[in-house]
């Protein structure tokens, strides 16, 4: 009999542990999940904004480069607007604040490089997205012989 009534009072004692257990455990759990969930969405959207600014940058120099020989005073204007017009086709609201430069590296090289700002999902972690893309301008060189 004695026997008895301890076990049936160490199961209680036990089974009283647990209780509240599963509340706990969704409070602690549910806003680190929910912050995974963001962070991979914020960097989703870094490369995204990472893609969008080298596609863009490549566009401007083709464009630099295929200009900036005939038209050595104004071809930083059309690198840049190229590049911007792309900036806007793939990714308008997904990267914001371009700075694009358009400059020449040599006596026939051109360089271009745009600078995006990512949007935000986590309110306290900025993000840049930079890419640079660089080449030889095209130009016609004649025959030596």
């Amino acid at each position: 009999m004695m026997r008895r009534l301890r076990r049936l009072i160490e199961r209680r004692r036990t089974q009283g542990r647990d209780s509240g257990m599963s509340s706990v455990e969704f409070v602690i759990g549910t806003p680190i999940i929910f912050g995974l969930l963001f962070l991979a969405v914020q960097f989703a959207l870094f490369f995204f904004a990472d893609q969008v600014a080298l596609a863009s940058a490549q566009a401007g120099a083709r464009e630099a480069r295929a200009t900036a020989d005939a038209d050595p005073g104004g071809w930083q204007g059309n690198a840049s607007t190229v590049a911007l017009n792309r900036i806007h086709s793939l990714g308008p609201a997904l990267s914001s604040d371009p700075v694009i430069v358009a400059e020449d590296t040599g006596p026939h090289t051109v360089k271009v490089t745009v600078q995006v700002q990512v949007v935000n999902v986590i309110p306290w972690l900025h993000l840049t997205a930079t890419a640079t893309s660089e080449g030889p301008v095209e130009r016609f060189v004649p025959d030596a012989g």
